[in-house]
């Protein structure tokens, strides 16, 4: 049976494309380029030149496949990037899901996120995957855009259109999560230049974790159930701290209060305006003060997840960083 895989050269998507090699399965990969490189033998991957957002473009990628991962998407934390998240997350989700009715694909896995679910104020309890969605008053992009995609799966798959199951992976550290361009502040937490922290938490997943979850998915998930791939709810000081650690580099230790944050915030969205890119606007501080905790009960009891602590976690992306020249 032939995979395909979207954003299979990112770093979920290059994790999971090597899982599935290895377990032995034909692999198919979509490209906007027509090529795709990896960090590990490809000659057996069969590269297709598509775009996820031109819907035309799709039909030759998904002849005779079987199952589809669909890993693609844009996170991005600005107004400015809003409109580009909408057409790769929300209409290029779209497309993936009627190719998969036009295909008649099997199944469906769906990396959504837990941004999909959201984010709680005060961290008194983790959320979970019947946890309603309470952030559209805040209009973050990034999370707006993954909620909108998550919903054209699980409509699609209520009105029986498709097989799929959706996965919500937390904040995934391990080997080149670096090169992700989200990791700017974890990159300089662990070069000794980010002095400050913040009032937030985040829950922290090893890579290898939400792989071997997602292959479990597609094997065994219930259709048309969302999993929460989780591992450790931590603050973000002991976040940033955990980095430093396993740098060799001071944490940060100036704290910033929230209203010192979000009225920082407010000054980046004003530069914006300007055409002055800044490191926060509105939407980094909401980001970095909310507090994105997740209960994963429910994957560790039906995909076998068995979280990897944070710390060791966050000590292998440190050390790719360190193998690899970034620190």
């Amino acid at each position: 049976m032939k995979i395909l895989i979207t954003g299979a050269t990112g770093f979920i998507g290059t994790w999971v494309t090597k899982s599935l090699l290895d377990r032995g399965h034909d692999i198919r990969v979509i490209s906007r380029s027509g090529t795709a490189n990896f960090h590990f033998p490809s000659e057996k991957i069969e590269v297709v030149r598509a775009d996820i957002t031109n819907q035309d473009s799709l039909t030759k990628a998904f002849q005779d496949v079987d199952s589809v991962f669909h890993l693609a998407g844009l996170i991005g934390y600005s107004r400015a990037m809003r409109q580009q998240m909408v057409t790769t997350n929300v209409v290029g989700t779209q497309n993936v899901v009627e190719s998969c009715l036009k295909a008649r694909c099997r199944r469906l896995v769906y990396m959504s996120s837990v941004v999909a679910i959201g984010a709680s104020f005060d961290g008194a309890s983790p959320l979970n995957e019947n946890s309603k969605y309470e952030l559209h008053d805040l209009n973050l992009g990034y999370f707006e855009t993954k909620h909108r995609a998550e919903k054209i799966v699980s409509e699609a798959v209520t009105a029986g259109k498709i097989d799929a199951v959706i996965l919500n992976p937390s904040t995934i550290y391990g080997p080149g999560d670096a090169k992700k361009g989200s990791r700017s502040t974890q990159v300089k937490v662990a070069q000794g230049k980010f002095p400050v922290y913040t009032s937030g938490g985040v829950n922290v997943v090893h890579i290898h974790d939400v792989v071997n979850a997602a292959y479990r998915a597609w094997e065994i998930g219930r259709s048309g159930e969302r999993y929460i791939l989780a591992g450790e709810n931590i603050l973000i000081h002991d976040l940033f701290k955990h980095i430093a650690e396993a740098a060799g580099v001071p944490p940060p230790r100036i704290y910033l209060p929230n209203p010192v944050v979000h009225t920082l915030g407010k000054v980046g969205d004003f530069l914006e305006t300007k055409g002055i890119k800044t490191p926060l606007n509105s939407e980094t501080a909401w980001t970095s003060t909310l507090f994105h905790w997740f209960d994963n009960s429910k994957a560790k009891r039906e995909l076998s997840l068995n979280p990897t602590s944070a710390k060791k976690a966050i000590g292998e992306s440190v050390l790719w960083m360190k193998e690899h020249g970034v620190i």
